[in-house]
């Protein structure tokens, strides 16, 4: 039996008890969060025996195995390298940290103590992304020349998730004083993650980040509307192709889209996951000077939960780790250098 803890008790952290409640041979015994009120009645949702306000107590526990760290991105350091020293098996909230040299001391921790490390970037969930990676890796469509990533979302024009402008659960993420770092912050994670899993690293970008007006002022209450709400890149990518990635808040028509074109020079590939989670279109072969598409189903793949769970059984650590979510943050900490001096910056390795 895997026993693990959840630190945090918002709404993210009830689907991963609904997640490890699926799985054999794992149980959630606690949770901890600084709102004790709020953390007992998560317990009681999910039906978990123990319940913590304090963190270090529950680490100290010899039963818990592992954890799930589902806490604000501003606190994902600090818990995660205490859940670390602790020697627990940790799955962390994307982004890992809100800045690469954070993310890399996590990474660093991590591999130091010997525990298994994975970040939640959840869109790797689909198989459709998981099989447009093996057949790019495996040569199908050649070598990468071109490739086009889009994360759009409408909740600035649409009240289909309720309404931003009273809302919290909304407002906090368009002001920066209450921490965020906007579109790019937020979905930018994904969107890299999501281009070059299957291409390979970025190793060069171009971003221009804008905040458009929303209210009088930008203000609404506390709030300072001052966060990036849309971002644009231009990137070239480690075998050299060039690509564009965006992210928007403001894409009308589309409640929460991650779509991804890959091209190469024998053949390409188109993943919607709006369309299908499961489905591949492709251009190959034959099919390559006529331009015809077909697509093709993708096999099934676990869940980053049960990959977790699995690496702790095997010891063996799978994708994506706390490596890769700094090496996701080195890019976005570059894209905010990027847009403030309005230039193309080379990606640190």
């Amino acid at each position: 039996m895997i026993r693990l803890a959840i630190i945090g008790a918002g709404s993210m952290a009830g689907e991963h008890a609904k997640h490890y409640g699926r799985i054999e041979g794992v149980e959630v015994v606690a949770v901890c969060d600084r709102d004790y009120p709020k953390a007992q009645a998560f317990a009681e949702r999910h039906g978990i025996a123990d319940v913590y306000q304090d963190l270090d107590d529950m680490l100290a526990r010899d039963d818990i195995h592992a954890v799930s760290n589902v806490t604000p991105d501003g606190v994902h350091k600090a818990t995660s390298l205490a859940a670390i020293a602790a020697g627990k098996h940790i799955l962390c909230e994307k982004p890992l940290a809100t800045n690469a040299e954070d993310a890399h001391e996590m990474a660093a921790a991590a591999q130091a103590a010997n525990v298994i490390n994975m970040v939640n970037l959840s869109y790797r969930d689909a198989p459709a992304i998981q099989h447009a990676r093996a057949l790019i890796t495996g040569g199908a469509i050649g070598t990468v020349r071109h490739v086009d990533a889009s994360y759009r979302q409408s909740w600035l024009v649409s009240n289909a998730w309720g309404r931003w402008d009273e809302d919290s659960q909304w407002l906090w993420r368009l002001s920066e004083a209450h921490g965020s770092k906007g579109v790019l912050g937020d979905v930018g994670v994904h969107i890299v993650d999501f281009a070059s899993f299957p291409v390979g690293d970025i190793t060069r970008v171009n971003c221009e980040l804008t905040c458009f007006d929303k209210a009088p002022d930008n203000r609404i209450g506390d709030y300072v509307l001052d966060a990036n709400d849309t971002a644009l890149m231009r990137v070239r990518f480690a075998n050299g192709a060039m690509g564009t990635i965006q992210a928007t808040r403001w894409a009308t028509g589309h409640h929460n889209s991650l779509t991804l074109s890959v091209h190469g020079d024998k053949g390409a590939i188109r993943v919607d996951l709006d369309a299908s989670k499961d489905d591949v279109q492709v251009c190959l072969n034959d099919d390559v000077h006529p331009a015809r598409w077909s697509t093709v189903k993708a096999p099934p793949t676990p869940s980053i939960y049960q990959r977790f769970i699995e690496s702790i059984r095997t010891g063996e650590n799978d994708q994506p780790d706390f490596a890769r979510g700094a090496a996701i943050q080195t890019v976005l900490d570059a894209c905010f250098v990027s847009s403030l001096e309005d230039r193309s910056l080379a990606i640190a390795s």
